[in-house]
């Protein structure tokens, strides 16, 4: 019985170790304009749309251009709308709307699950 509950305490414990596709960090981030903590999650190198601006960006001038984003169009709310995740793979996506001073957007963040650790691989914020 001992052994079991061991087997059972190190399999639970690695299931729930695992990402949770949610990413509730996404939500606070966005909703208060704070650029480097998404930016901590983005791949090397990512496909990052600004309104009608679509650029390959790398991790550290792509937390720039978002962080200028947010300085001219201040967040007040995130709400996603809608999650999800690719069959059979590790990729998942989010769709939200964010709620600025300037406006309303479009958020869909494209982002993927590599050695337990949640990389976005894309963004786009759109009118």
């Amino acid at each position: 019985m001992k052994s079991l509950l061991l087997v059972l305490s190190f399999v639970g414990g690695n299931f729930f170790n695992r990402i949770d596709p949610n990413v509730t960090f996404l939500n606070k981030a966005l909703s208060e304009g704070d650029a480097t903590t998404v930016g901590t999650y983005f791949d090397n190198t990512i496909e990052l749309t600004l309104l009608d601006k679509q650029t390959m960006l790398k991790k550290d001038a792509a937390v720039v251009a978002l962080k200028e984003f947010f300085s001219n169009n201040k967040p007040r709310s995130f709400n996603a709308v809608h999650q999800g995740s690719s069959k059979g793979s590790a990729s998942h996506y989010t769709i939200g709307d964010l709620t600025t001073a300037a406006g309303n957007y479009r958020v869909y963040v494209y982002y993927k699950s590599v050695d337990d650790k949640i990389v976005i691989q894309e963004m786009r914020i759109e009118k």
